[in-house]
């Protein structure tokens, strides 16, 4: 076998370097992002700001999970599905181009757009005011497409021979996918779930237009047919990321920019633990689906 030049070796090993040295500038430069966003958080707090209160943040860290759960609930099971449907059972056609073609406009939408869209629809049509679930579904709008492709991907990656092994054994394609299929592909999917649960975090450009920017809410109620339960998902409801603009930006109180400050540094702390979160529950699950011991991993 012919052996690699000297001038290729080195501009192997100089790209290599390149790589490398561009991977560390953002690895440096995300780590002084939230370093510095949690040292003014950390400089900011002051216990009251975490109350339930209008001058605290609470309330909207209540808010944004309930969005993000209520989001996910909504666009993992329809974003999963599609995926398998276009990986599985598409087939391929103008059809199949067509509906990967929307996909992809879907995804690139801009979250103002999104945002109109959902007033108009959720709220305008409707009758209602804003609300929490409208703010949802505004968000399972943006995190559809991006499911979809991820479950899409993850299933076609999946190597050949498990299909072939599969059907080998008599299992039917539907048995393949939920057997086989979706358990392989499972770490992917929980890393397309947690990409969707952080735009869900961090959104606010779509929830300014159906979630509100105001809370009215009473933890000594949790029925959630009232309208001041913070179980009720028709209630309005500013996250943090939305607080954390309204502060920036119309901010009037004496705190506005301590508060600020402290949201960015819980949101980031959320996104966070989340994510380590998703990324454990999917590990156990797939153990369990495909019958994996922790011993045997390594």
């Amino acid at each position: 076998m012919r052996q690699p030049s000297q001038r290729a070796k080195t501009a192997d090993k100089a790209a290599t370097g390149i790589l490398y040295g561009i991977a560390g500038f953002f690895l440096v430069l995300l780590a002084a992002f939230t370093g510095y966003i949690l040292y003014k958080g950390i400089v900011a707090f002051q216990p009251e700001y975490l109350s339930f209160t209008r001058q605290g943040i609470g309330i909207q860290f209540f808010n944004t999970v309930y969005l993000v759960v209520l989001s996910l609930l909504i666009s993992a099971p329809i974003g999963i599905a599609a995926g398998i449907y276009m990986a599985e059972y598409a087939g391929k056609g103008w059809m199949t181009r067509f509906l990967r073609t929307c996909i992809e406009t879907l995804a690139s939408l801009p979250s103002i757009v999104v945002g109109l869209f959902g007033y108009l629809v959720f709220l305008v049509m409707t009758g209602a005011h804003w609300n929490l679930l409208a703010g949802a579904l505004a968000v399972s709008i943006l995190n559809i497409p991006s499911l979809a492709t991820v479950t899409e991907d993850a299933l076609e990656g999946v190597p050949e021979y498990y299909r072939e092994g599969s059907f080998g054994l008599g299992a039917t394609h539907w048995q393949t996918i939920t057997g086989v299929l979706l358990p392989t592909a499972m770490p992917r999917i929980i890393t397309g779930i947690v990409m969707a649960a952080g735009r869900g975090f961090g959104e606010a450009a779509a929830l300014l237009f159906t979630s509100g920017m105001s809370s009215d809410v009473n933890f000594s109620n949790w029925n959630p047919f009232s309208l001041s339960s913070p179980l009720n998902c028709m209630r309005p409801a500013d996250t943090l990321a939305v607080r954390i603009w309204a502060l920036k930006t119309e901010g009037v109180e004496a705190n506005a920019a301590q508060l600020s400050d402290l949201s960015s540094a819980v949101l980031i702390l959320m996104v966070f633990v989340f994510s380590l979160g998703s990324r454990r529950i999917g590990a156990r699950l797939e153990r369990r689906l495909t019958g994996e011991s922790k011993g045997n991993e390594k």
